[in-house]
């Protein structure tokens, strides 16, 4: 069934069920399986106690929290000109070369997967917003969406996170704030999405959404999936607009 076209809740199954738990995966998200569980169950809990204010949330997924999730999306629109790819040839988005390609000599994993995707993932997306909502004491900037294979030749550069599977985004600092105040800020957001988002710091475990550490991404803050299985990359997941990513369709029951 398309999302909207029925009451959600524990045991339900089905592309609906995929549709909720990417749109709520800053809330403590699962993966993308289709299987509404208890992981699922306390996404919807979380959202409705964190966005919707419910003082005892029902878990249940009814007209009302549909509703909300379309306007949760309304209040934390993303710019799709930051995302897309600077190199001025791709189009915004890779040519969608190098699919089941790996980097030579390297383990046939996502980290050397070589395939440009065709947009951004959307589940890492929405996870994005959570983080907005939940940090509302800084501003962000998106500095890193989409970079394809020729920007990261112009750049001298070899990771393919940012071949749809990745985010950039920066604090926007305060007047006489410095370095070292910008690199705890980056961390202390680290630990909020670690806590809400059920992401993880580094890349350790499988079907995680990830943060980079410290030592990597001192002064900005770089979310990925490149964690996850090819079942969770597939093409369809993948978005170039604001339009695709919202995905909004009737409430209809």
């Amino acid at each position: 069934m398309e999302f909207g076209e029925r009451e959600l809740k524990r045991e339900c199954k089905g592309p609906d069920v995929v549709e909720l738990q990417t749109r709520l995966a800053g809330f403590r998200g699962t993966v993308p399986d289709g299987d509404f569980g208890p992981a699922s169950e306390r996404q919807v809990m979380n959202f409705q106690r964190d966005y919707m204010k419910m003082a005892v949330p029902s878990g249940v997924v009814d007209r009302a929290t549909m509703q909300a999730i379309d306007k949760f999306a309304d209040d934390f629109p993303l710019d799709f000109k930051a995302l897309k790819c600077p190199c001025k040839k791709c189009g915004g988005y890779g040519q969608g070369q190098f699919k089941g390609r790996y980097f030579a000599g390297r383990p046939r994993i996502e980290a050397y997967h070589r395939y440009e995707y065709p947009g951004i993932h959307r589940m890492l997306l929405w996870a994005l917003r959570a983080v907005f909502l939940y940090l509302p004491e800084h501003e962000f900037v998106i500095t890193s969406g989409y970079r394809c294979s020729v920007d990261n030749t112009n750049n001298n550069r070899t990771s393919t996170n940012h071949h749809g599977k990745a985010v950039d985004i920066d604090i926007v600092m305060k007047p006489r704030e410095d370095k070292r105040a910008d690199m705890l800020k980056c961390d202390a957001a680290r630990g909020r999405i670690v806590e809400t988002g059920n992401a993880q710091i580094g890349w350790s475990a499988p079907n995680c959404k990830a943060l980079e550490p410290s030592n990597i991404a001192p002064t900005w803050v770089h979310y990925d999936v490149r964690c996850y299985e090819p079942k969770f990359l597939k093409d369809e997941a993948f978005c170039t607009s604001l339009k695709e990513l919202n995905n909004r369709r009737p409430i209809a029951f």
